[in-house]
């Protein structure tokens, strides 16, 4: 008697592949995470380098990416472009600058995501992650606390929003302009409820 041996047909798929962002057209998001030195960023560059590669990591190439960072050298608000800015599920956060730094703007945490698409945890999360580095005043300048022009993980510090609206320091639902960190290391920043995370803009 022949036997038949029957096997079961398994499908793998997306096994293997890296996280790709939902919409093509993504100009915004925050850093999924911080390049690992707290505040010291390797300068302005650096900042914009680490937002490229997390871009073209998703699948977003061919754009200028640019870190909402102010510095004794350059402003947050005159880095980015001039818009409009899309999210990963395609919402367009913002039409320019100007309503980028208005309350028309379309921030928050559920508009405020990582270059995959993701939400970024924000404050009764575990963590909070919802400190985000801008060095910057709410209309986008300087706000004299970036942490040596984001070289330094050590001494300073370095003004920071809550992307989710919420929490403490002198303006909690401010996204860029919250309240500054107690220093610039990473323990420092996931002290105060952050993880060393910026915003990323598309400038082009």
């Amino acid at each position: 008697m022949t036997r038949i041996l029957m096997f079961p047909l398994v499908l793998l798929t997306g096994l293997g592949t890296a996280a790709t962002a939902q919409d093509a057209d993504m100009s915004f998001f925050i850093t999924s995470e911080n390049p690992g030195q707290g505040a010291d960023l390797g300068g302005l560059e650096g900042a914009d380098a680490h937002c490229t590669a997390l871009a073209e990591a998703v699948g977003v190439t061919g754009r200028t990416w640019a870190a909402y960072l102010s510095s004794s050298a350059e402003d947050a608000r005159d880095r980015i472009g001039t818009g409009p800015w899309v999210n990963a599920q395609g919402v367009t956060v913002a039409a320019d600058v100007d309503e980028l730094h208005s309350e028309a703007n379309d921030l928050g945490k559920e508009t405020s995501l990582s270059e995959t698409g993701a939400v970024i945890n924000g404050r009764g999360d575990e963590p909070n992650r919802h400190d985000i580095l801008t060095g910057s005043t709410a209309d986008g300048r300087l706000a004299g606390k970036a942490c040596s022009d984001w070289t330094s993980s050590g001494e300073g510090s370095a003004m920071v929003g809550h992307h989710d609206r919420i929490g403490g320091g002198d303006a909690p639902t401010s996204w860029n302009a919250a309240h500054a960190s107690r220093g610039c290391s990473l323990p420092d920043l996931q002290g105060t409820g952050g993880d060393g995370l910026f915003y990323c803009f598309a400038v082009n």
